[in-house]
């Protein structure tokens, strides 16, 4: 391991929690894309796969930035236990449901349930953040830890749960992803000694971490890359099935996201100086650009070295990000910050793969890439209209206040 990456993981914890957000975070490139495989493999019906990611999606949207508030508020074990619990239930009714052919109907009361799945990727980011506040070259480099863990999640989880639900049994795929959730969010909460501390109610002034402008305009761009991605994952997959290899579109993601890990395990070893904001700007750019191949895609091949470019933009892209939202989002918080990011990809995802499922029901998988292609193009248009924002993290001085007013206050108890 490169001495930089070594370098952050002297820190006691920091192994133990990175592996079970690993473990955790694996349901994120499963559950949707195996519902999606599920539902088509009984149904046949592209549209309603698609449909039902996207209601997954976006219930996460709706639902994930409240959980990660309580977890500012109460703690990390306290909060996501529960949470898991209520997922898991919810994913197991739409298994069943979906299993015995009952109306469609029930299908989303169970996918919006399951959108109570934990942001583990922002758990972790905030552990980091603790653990390397104030230190910007090692929590860069912790980023891209996250970024990489995320991308070979994104490797593999397709392969495990598109290849389970096709040559197994259908509900194989999101079957295993409820594990991972449960084996994952146990063994980070078990993990007491790295776990962010709580901020009391009173800490938490100022409303919604939403406030922020700069973090406004990174959910904003955040939406049209989460469509893009939604939609690479739905016409990737019924592109396979047209070419008569419905199982290589594991593959061909993987390769999507193995460009991606690559690049951020490289961007991670350097110590780049000037604007982050001008970076993130140049990175949106670079992924809105990278769509125009796609559209040109007439086999498998073509499309999987098309997606390997085009994943070399977005772990430097969502490194990046993070460190804005640091510093457009006040300390106390900073989990909530880092889940709307997350929120604005799950809206993306479930309008790029609904979008993306009507489009290849009507008019077939090579024209869906054009659904990726318009997403990019309000990606860039977002990032250059709110670069002037991101230049100005006006939010950053008031979680300063707040931390120098709780250490006034306790400074004044000692006196006394």
């Amino acid at each position: 391991m490169p001495s930089p990456y070594r370098a952050i993981f002297a820190a006691p914890g920091t192994l133990g929690f990175s592996a079970a957000g690993f473990i955790g975070r694996m349901p994120l490139s499963m559950m949707g894309i195996g519902i999606m495989t599920m539902v088509s493999e009984l149904t046949g019906r592209y549209s309603l796969a698609g449909t039902l990611a996207a209601t997954l999606a976006l219930s996460a949207a709706v639902l994930g930035p409240q959980i990660s508030r309580l977890v500012d508020r109460h703690g990390q074990r306290r909060v996501l236990r529960p949470a898991t619990l209520i997922a898991l239930a919810a994913v197991t009714g739409l298994l069943v449901c979906a299993q015995q052919g009952l109306p469609d109907w029930t299908l989303f009361v169970f996918a919006a349930g399951a959108g109570c799945v934990p942001s583990v990727g922002a758990m972790t980011r905030a552990r980091w953040a603790t653990i390397y506040q104030g230190s910007p070259r090692e929590l860069h480099t912790a980023y891209s830890v996250e970024s990489i863990i995320d991308e070979v999640c994104f490797i593999f989880g397709p392969i495990v749960s598109i290849g389970l639900s096709t040559i197994w049994f259908p509900e194989a795929g999101p079957l295993l992803a409820g594990l991972f959730l449960l084996v994952g969010v146990w063994w980070l909460t078990s993990q007491r000694a790295t776990e962010p501390r709580p901020h009391p109610v009173g800490h938490h002034t100022g409303g919604s971490a939403l406030r922020s402008r700069g973090l406004q305009v990174l959910v904003a761009a955040f939406v049209a890359t989460g469509a893009i991605f939604g939609a690479v994952d739905v016409v990737t997959v019924a592109f396979a099935e047209e070419a008569g290899h419905k199982a290589a579109a594991s593959l061909v993601l993987a390769v999507y996201a193995l460009g991606s890990c690559l690049a951020g395990a490289v961007f991670g070893l350097l110590h780049l100086k000037g604007e982050p904001s001008r970076r993130w700007v140049l990175g949106v750019c670079a992924m809105a650009v990278s769509m125009i191949p796609l559209q040109l895609a007439g086999s498998l091949p073509f499309l999987a070295v098309a997606l390997f470019v085009a994943g070399l933009a977005i772990a430097p892209t969502m490194v990046t990000t993070m460190a804005l939202v640091e510093a457009h989002v006040p300390r106390s918080k900073l989990t909530e910050g880092m889940s709307w990011t997350g929120t604005g990809l799950a809206v993306g995802v479930s309008l790029g793969s609904s979008v993306a499922g009507w489009v290849v029901d009507a008019h077939g998988a090579a024209a869906g890439y054009a659904v990726p292609g318009v997403a990019g193009v309000f990606a860039a248009a977002v990032a250059f209209l709110g670069y002037r924002r991101l230049r100005r993290p006006v939010p950053t001085g008031e979680g300063q206040r707040e931390q120098d007013s709780h250490r006034s206050g306790q400074s004044g108890q000692h006196v006394a």
